[in-house]
Formats: C-alpha cells, sequence, structure tokens
C-alpha cells in the first residue's frame, strides 16, 4: 500500500488546524493537506519543533502554540481564530504516561486527549464549516465504559487504563457531537478515525520500561508507518462518510492496511454515556456547546 489509497479532493482556499503536527500522524496529515492545497495552522505545544516541522512539510502552514493540558492555552488559541475553518483535525495526544494532572487538576490522558479537544472543538465552533475528526484507538475496546464515579482515576490509576478511557471518551465525543450539530441543523460533520499500529514517538513515553521497550520493537518489525497511520484521519477528513463516521486501517484485524469504515466497541456507541460525558466535561471545562437546537415544528 502506498499512501495513495486515499484520493484527497482540491483543498485550495480551505484552511484545517492540526493539533499535535510536528510529529507523527500531525506531521503527515498535514503533509496530505498542504499537498492538497490547504491552508494547514499547525497546533503544538512547542514552537521551535513546530517551525521546524512547517519547514520540512512546505507549502502553507503556519505555527500557532496550544497546549492542551493548560486549558487558558486552549482558549487564548481559540480567541485568536479570526475566519472560516473548513477542518479540525483533533490529534495530539499522550499515551500510558505515569500518572499526573494537567494544569487544571484533570488526570493527564483524560484531560489531554478529551477535554482539551472538547474545549478547543466547543470553542472553535463557531468558525467550523466542514468537518471535526477527533483521533481514537483501537484500545478504546479495552474500556468498559468512563468512570463516572472516578474520571480523573484517582482511586483506580493503571497507565494503560487511563489511555484507554481517554480514546473510548474521544468516540463517546464523536457521537454526541453529531448529534448536536443535526439538532442544530449545522452541515458540519463529526467524524473519527483511528491509525491501527502505526509507528509513531506516541509509544516512547510509557511510564513502564518493559512495555515501552516492547512497544519501540513492535514499531520497528510490525507497524505500518506514520503517513500510512495517518490515512484513516484523512479518509474521515475527505471523503464521503456519514456523521459520526469512525475509519481506520481494513486489513489485519484492523492494524494496518488501506482506509475504510471501522466498527467500535458497544461501549462507544452508548448515547446515554455520550451524553452524560458532554454534561461533564461541559462542568469541568466551563466551555458549552455555542449553537441553538433548531426550533422544530
Amino acid at each position: 500500500m502506498d499512501t495513495t489509497a486515499v484520493t484527497i479532493p482540491d483543498l485550495s482556499g480551505r484552511t484545517a488546524v492540526v493539533t499535535g503536527a510536528n510529529s507523527g500522524l500531525g506531521i503527515e496529515t498535514t503533509r496530505m493537506l498542504v499537498a492538497a492545497g490547504a491552508r494547514v495552522v499547525m497546533a503544538v505545544r512547542d514552537e521551535g519543533r513546530g517551525r521546524a516541522a512547517a519547514d520540512s512539510v512546505g507549502g502553507d502552514t503556519e505555527v500557532r502554540r496550544l497546549d492542551l493540558a493548560d486549558l487558558s492555552s486552549v482558549r487564548e488559541f481559540a480567541d485568536r481564530w479570526e475566519g472560516d475553518l473548513h477542518l479540525l483535525v483533533n490529534n495530539a495526544g499522550i499515551m500510558a504516561v505515569a500518572q499526573g494532572t494537567t494544569k487544571d487538576g484533570f488526570e493527564l490522558h483524560f484531560g489531554t486527549n478529551h477535554l482539551g479537544h472538547f474545549a478547543l472543538t466547543n470553542l472553535l465552533l463557531e468558525h467550523i464549516t466542514g468537518r471535526v475528526v477527533t483521533v481514537s484507538s483501537g484500545l478504546h475496546r479495552r474500556a468498559p465504559g468512563i468512570d463516572f464515579d472516578d474520571v480523573n482515576l484517582e482511586q483506580s490509576y493503571t497507565p494503560y487504563r487511563a489511555y484507554d478511557q481517554s480514546k473510548l471518551a474521544n468516540l463517546l465525543f464523536t457521537l454526541e457531537l453529531q448529534r448536536r450539530l443535526e439538532e442544530a441543523g449545522s452541515p458540519v460533520l463529526s467524524t473519527a478515525a483511528h491509525p491501527g499500529y502505526a509507528a509513531t514517538n506516541l509509544q516512547s513515553h510509557g511510564a513502564n520500561p518493559l512495555l515501552r521497550g516492547i512497544a519501540l520493537l513492535g514499531n520497528r518489525v510490525f507497524a505500518q508507518s506514520a503517513a500510512h497511520g495517518a490515512l484513516p484521519i484523512i479518509f474521515a477528513a475527505t471523503q464521503d462518510v456519514p456523521g459520526a463516521a469512525y475509519a481506520g486501517p481494513k486489513a489485519l484485524g484492523g492494524t494496518r492496511g488501506a482506509p475504510a469504515l471501522s466498527s467500535r466497541s458497544e461501549a462507544a456507541w452508548d448515547g446515554r454515556a455520550a451524553k452524560r460525558l458532554w454534561a461533564l466535561s461541559e462542568e469541568m471545562t466551563e466551555v458549552t456547546f455555542p449553537l441553538t437546537p433548531l426550533e422544530r415544528p
């Protein structure tokens, strides 16, 4: 398989934001969008690394600072936004790191992978004209549900439990965002994607040295490239798919291959849990859905 497995339409005149765009899936997603004519704002925590990444990509890019583990940074990024935004790619994330909290006191995975993107999306939503794509993981299947009684996992933390819960939260967010967009009569689509087993630096920061070593070995031996892992993101961002669609590789149990629509766990289809998660996320971030539901006869 090559990276032409998805035919990308002409994106000239369109603007995209890609979070975590300085490496891994983010830089490869940026590279493909720029090649199709899009202007891409690379939202990164480290502006120096972001500028180096932008130089390697070329094309129409701009680097802006965004720290998803700090809601003040999220608000600052959104407050600076002007004009239409065709595509928001919620890509940045952390995986299986040691227990810790964001600047606002949330468990690191839940706060960074879910709450940061939740706030960013809602704060930018009135500018968005096309799609919101949120990057999840096949490992969401290991989470039986959101632990609403201990969402910060203060009583039951393990690195992978935290990661798995945050990836399930990404899919429940996608589901409820699509429901709310439809209720408001918005043409914007909420979709999601996962990269399968892709070799990125995400696995290099795990808290367990043994598991980190196994993951890095797997990256070298079994994983597909980050460019191939980014294809489901591009698929979810540009192809004719329904709202709440979830894209991923279609070969070898969803770990590699050309992108297609993917299945998800039963827990990721739980509409009641999605609404409950949304309400909790609004409470935690103090950010709400900005669109008004249509009045129906």
